[in-house]
């Protein structure tokens, strides 16, 4: 296993750690109650998706 022979510097580390940047979430709109919603995913407040109607809306505490 590869071990580095020499201390990473602070610049090099941080320098390496400014390209892991968090994406935001893409968001679309629903087409029939027009909410932002994830894109391939049924919509949190009405429950559509692809023009079908799934089970009850349910929000979880962990969807934001």
């Amino acid at each position: 296993m590869a071990v580095p022979k020499r201390k990473m510097s602070r610049s090099n580390t941080r320098s390496r750690r400014a390209n892991w940047k968090a994406a935001p979430v893409a968001l679309t709109t629903c087409p029939a109650c027009k909410s932002p919603t994830q894109p391939h995913m049924a919509c949190p407040t009405c429950g559509t998706y692809k023009d079908r109607q799934y089970a009850v809306a349910e929000r979880t505490e962990h969807q934001a």
